[in-house]
C-alpha cells in the first residue's frame, strides 16, 4: 500500500461547460476519494488513492476533457492523507480573487437538439433547453463562480425533476447553471407593437412565426439581444425593414432553417461548414450562387457574398424549423445604436420598427451581438468578435501590471488584463450615440466587476478627440497613450505570439498620426520596444476631410489634385468630376489649393475610394467602405491580374514611400477608355500586393504582420500572403481577433503592460 493525496488547481475555461461532473466520473472509474470544487480561480480537485491510480488519473484529466473546456495550467501538491471513501462534488467557493475564464455562450447541442425535436420528451418545443454542453454563459452571468445565484436565472425555482437532474453527477445536466423546463422555466410570449400580450409559449412562436410568413417585422429576442426578422425572401418586407432601421444598402445578415438550404444559395467550403456548425456559431460571409434568385435582391445590394448564420438556440430553432426559409435576422437596434437586450426598452426604441415582439422572461445581463467570420487561405478569421467568442482571453505570454484599454472609436472594444491574459469586451460598435457611449462604459465595468481587477494604469488611442480616449484620460490613472496604427500590428503579434522584431503592415482608413497628418497606409517596425516607421503609402490631400470617409469622389479629387494641381479636380471629364456641380468642384479646388480642411493622409483606405470613384463605382458611401467592398467584389469577378499596373519606391522625408501615382495615372487613362471596372479592381490589387512586397524586400524582416481594416479584404490579404510567401517571409494576420479596430484595444493593452515593466 503506497496512498497519496495530491491537491490540483486547474485554470482555465473549466466552469460551465460540465467539468465538475467529468472530473467526478473519471475519480470514480479509478476508484479514488477526494472531491472536486469550483472556485473563483478556476477548479480544485482532491484526490487520494493508491500513488499509481492518482497519477494515472492526473495523467488523463486533460486528456479526455470536455470539448468546450480549457486547460491552462495544472498545479499540483502534495497534501495529508484524510481516507474517507468515494469521490464528491461539492458546493462552489466564493472567496478569493476571480481568476476562472468565463465562457461564452454556446449554441445548443445535438443532444438538446433531440429533446427538443422528441415528443416523448419532456423539454419537447421548449424554447430554453440546455445543458452542461450548451447554452448562455456570458450573457447571463453576473459574478463568479458561475453558479445560478449568480446568473440571470436566479429567479427561476427549479421543479423537483429538474433538481434530481440538476444534482445528479452522472446527468447530463448536473450543475447545469441555466437548467430549466417548461414547467419551471422562462417561458416566451407575443406581444403587439404596444406591448400588450397576444398569446403565450408555444401558441406565441407560432403566431411570431405566421407575422413573418405575412410579411411583417417582427423583433425577437435572443440570447445576447433583439433580432429583427423579416422574410428574406419578401422584397416589400425587407425595404420596408430598410426604411425603418435606417440603413440604406448595407447588407442584412440572414438565418437558414439548416445547412442544406444554405447550399442551394450559397457556396460552402469546408472551413465554412464547420463554422456554421460550430458552437460559437457565428454569421459566415459566403459567396452567393448565380442561380440564388429566392432571396430578395435587397438583403444584399450588389454584394456577391451572403452573411449566413444557423440558429444557435432552441428558440431560434423552433422559428425557423416552422418557417423554413431564410430570413432577414438584424441587430435589434437603430443604426449607431447598441443592441437591445430588454423586453421594455425594445419595445421603445424599436416600436417604430417592428410590428410584433416575440419576448421572454429570462433576463440578458449584458449584450452580445453576432459574431461575423469568414475565411481567409482556408482559416477562419472574425470581423467581429462577440457571442460565442467573447470574453474569451488571449494569452499574451508575458506577466503586467493589471491595465484597461479603451479602444478606438469605431467598431469599439475593451479590454482588461490580469498576468499574461487580456479579455477582450464583446464588440460595442461605433461610439456616435449617447446609447453606444453608454454600452462602452456598461462593457468595461462588467470585465472589471466579473474579475475583481482594479486596474493601475489605462490605455488609449493617441487620437486627441476620440471618446474613448478622453474617457480614459479622465479616470485620475497613469495613462498610455499608443498609436493606432502600432495598436494594430501589436495585436496580431500578441494573437500569434511572435516578440518581434516584424514589419508590420498597418493599412486602414485613418489614424491619428504623431507628425499631424492623418496616418493610414504604414509600414513599422514593430517590436517589444516601440515601433520605428520605416515606409508609407505616398501621402495626398483629401478635400472635406472627414468628409471624405463619406464621399469616395473626394479621395479621387485629392488623387488627382496632387498628380495634376486644380485643372484636373476642375475637369468634369472624368467620373468623379461628373460627380459634383460646377460650384463643388470650385469649392473642393479652393480646399486644394489654400490647404483649408484638406489634411494630408497615406491612407491606404482612402486610395481604394479614390480609384473605385475613379472608375465610376461609387461616388457616396451609404456605409463605411462601400466602395471598397464593391471594389474589391469587382476584382473578384475578373481573370487573373496582367501586373498593368505598379507602384514604385522612392525615398520622401527619411522614409520608403510607396507610390501610387503611375498607378493611378494608368486607372484614369483606363476609365476613360471604358475598360471594364472589373479588370482595373483587379490589376489594382495585385499592384498593392506587390508592392507591400518591395517593401518588405528593402526592410528585410523575415516575419510580416498584416492589421488594420483594409486586411478585412479577403482577396488583398490573400494575394499578399501569396506573393510575401512565394519570396520566403513569414506572414501573420488577425484570425481570432479582428483586423479591424475591434482588435486594437489588444494591442494597447499589450503596449501599456510593457511600459510598466520598463
Amino acid at each position: 500500500m503506497n496512498p497519496v493525496r495530491l491537491r490540483a488547481h486547474i485554470r482555465g475555461a473549466v466552469q460551465g461547460v460540465g467539468f465538475r461532473p467529468y472530473i467526478y466520473l473519471l475519480a470514480s472509474e479509478f476508484g479514488l476519494s477526494g472531491f472536486v470544487i469550483n472556485t473563483p480561480q478556476g477548479v480544485v480537485v482532491e484526490s487520494e488513492g493508491e500513488t499509481a491510480q492518482v497519477e494515472a488519473f492526473l495523467r488523463t484529466l486533460p486528456e479526455r476533457r470536455p470539448p468546450l473546456s480549457l486547460i491552462d495550467r495544472i498545479e499540483i501538491e502534495h497534501i495529508p492523507l484524510q481516507g474517507g471513501h468515494g469521490f464528491e462534488i461539492r458546493q462552489s467557493e466564493a472567496s478569493g480573487d476571480p481568476a476562472a475564464l468565463i465562457m461564452a455562450d454556446i449554441a445548443t447541442c445535438a443532444d438538446c437538439l433531440r429533446e427538443l425535436r422528441d415528443p416523448a420528451d419532456r423539454r419537447y418545443r421548449y424554447p430554453f433547453l440546455n445543458c452542461t454542453h450548451c447554452g448562455p454563459r456570458f450573457t447571463i452571468l453576473e459574478r463568479l463562480p458561475y453558479d445560478r445565484p449568480n446568473t440571470a436565472m436566479k429567479r427561476f425555482a427549479m421543479c423537483a425533476v429538474c433538481r434530481a437532474e440538476y444534482e445528479n453527477p452522472r446527468d447530463r445536466r448536473f450543475h447545469a447553471q441555466p437548467v430549466a423546463c417548461p414547467a419551471c422555466g422562462p417561458q416566451l410570449a407575443l406581444w403587439d407593437a404596444d406591448g400588450k400580450t397576444c398569446s403565450e409559449r408555444d401558441q406565441a412562436l407560432a403566431e411570431a412565426a405566421q407575422a413573418i410568413r405575412d410579411g411583417r417585422i417582427v423583433a425577437v429576442k435572443g440570447l445576447g439581444g433583439f433580432h429583427l426578422m423579416a422574410d428574406a425572401r419578401n422584397r416589400n418586407a425587407v425595404l420596408r425593414l430598410r426604411a425603418r432601421k435606417r440603413r440604406e444598402e448595407k447588407p442584412f445578415a440572414m438565418m437558414y432553417p439548416h445547412l442544406d438550404r444554405v447550399l442551394e444559395d450559397c457556396v460552402v467550403g469546408d472551413v465554412e461548414r464547420r463554422l456554421l456548425e460550430s458552437p460559437e456559431c457565428p454569421i459566415v460571409l459566403l459567396a452567393r450562387r448565380a442561380d440564388a434568385t429566392a432571396i430578395a435582391e435587397e438583403v444584399a445590394p450588389g454584394a456577391p457574398r451572403f452573411g449566413v448564420m444557423l440558429p444557435a438556440t432552441p428558440l431560434h430553432h423552433l422559428l425557423m424549423e416552422a418557417l423554413g426559409f431564410p430570413v432577414v435576422a438584424t441587430s435589434g437596434n437603430l443604426s449607431e445604436e447598441p443592441i437591445c437586450i430588454d423586453e421594455h426598452e425594445a419595445r421603445r426604441r424599436l416600436g417604430g420598427i417592428a410590428e410584433c415582439f416575440l419576448v421572454h422572461d429570462r433576463p440578458i445581463v449584458r449584450h452580445a451581438d453576432d459574431s461575423i467570420a469568414h475565411v481567409v487561405r482556408g482559416r477562419a478569421a472574425l470581423l467581429r468578435r462577440a457571442r460565442g467568442y467573447a470574453p474569451l482571453p488571449v494569452r499574451v505570454g508575458e506577466d503586467g501590471p493589471p491595465t484597461a484599454a479603451f479602444g478606438g472609436h469605431l467598431k469599439n472594444t475593451v479590454a482588461v488584463s490580469k498576468q499574461d491574459r487580456v479579455f477582450l469586451s464583446q464588440h460595442i460598435g461605433d461610439l456616435e450615440t449617447t446609447q453606444a457611449f453608454d454600452a462602452f462604459l456598461e462593457a468595461g465595468a462588467a470585465l472589471r466587476r466579473l474579475y475583481a481587477i482594479d486596474p493601475v494604469l489605462v490605455a488609449c488611442d493617441s487620437h486627441p478627440d476620440y471618446l474613448s480616449a478622453r474617457h480614459a484620460r479622465g479616470l485620475g490613472l497613469p495613462v498610455v497613450e499608443v498609436q493606432h496604427h502600432y495598436a494594430h500590428v501589436l495585436a496580431c503579434m500578441a494573437e500569434h505570439g511572435l516578440p518581434g522584431p516584424v514589419l508590420g503592415v498597418a493599412w486602414d482608413g485613418t489614424g491619428h498620426g504623431p507628425d499631424g497628418t492623418v496616418w493610414g497606409g504604414e509600414f513599422l517596425r514593430a517590436e517589444r520596444g516601440g515601433y520605428v516607421r520605416v515606409a508609407r503609402v505616398r501621402p495626398f490631400p483629401l478635400p472635406g476631410g472627414d468628409a471624405a470617409v463619406r464621399e469616395p469622389r473626394r479621395a479621387a479629387q485629392g488623387l488627382l489634385y496632387a498628380l495634376w494641381g486644380g485643372d484636373a479636380v476642375d475637369c468634369a471629364n472624368h467620373a468623379p468630376g461628373r460627380a459634383f456641380e460646377d460650384h463643388e468642384r470650385k469649392a473642393v479646388r479652393r480646399m486644394l489649393e489654400r490647404g483649408v480642411n484638406a489634411p494630408m493622409t497615406s491612407s491606404a483606405g482612402r486610395l481604394f475610394d479614390g480609384a473605385a470613384a475613379i472608375c465610376g463605382l461609387r461616388m457616396r458611401n451609404a456605409y463605411e467602405g462601400q466602395a471598397a467592398m464593391l471594389f474589391e467584389y469587382a476584382a473578384r469577378r475578373a481573370g487573373p491580374p496582367q501586373g498593368r499596373y505598379r507602384l514604385s519606391l522612392r525615398e520622401a522625408d527619411g522614409l520608403l514611400e510607396l507610390d501610387w501615382a503611375a498607378m493611378v495615372a494608368a486607372i484614369v487613362e483606363d476609365a476613360a477608355a471604358g475598360r471594364a471596372v472589373e479588370a482595373i479592381a483587379s490589376e489594382f490589387h495585385d499592384a498593392l500586393a506587390r508592392g507591400i512586397l518591395e517593401v518588405a524586400r528593402h526592410v528585410g524582416l523575415p516575419e510580416v504582420v498584416l492589421g488594420g481594416g483594409c486586411f478585412q479584404n479577403a482577396l488583398l490579404t490573400e494575394w499578399t500572403a501569396d506573393r510575401l510567401e512565394g519570396a520566403g517571409f513569414r506572414v501573420f494576420w488577425p484570425e481570432q481577433v479582428p483586423a479591424n479596430d475591434g482588435g486594437i484595444a489588444l494591442g494597447q493593452t499589450l503596449h501599456a503592460m510593457r511600459c510598466a515593466q520598463t
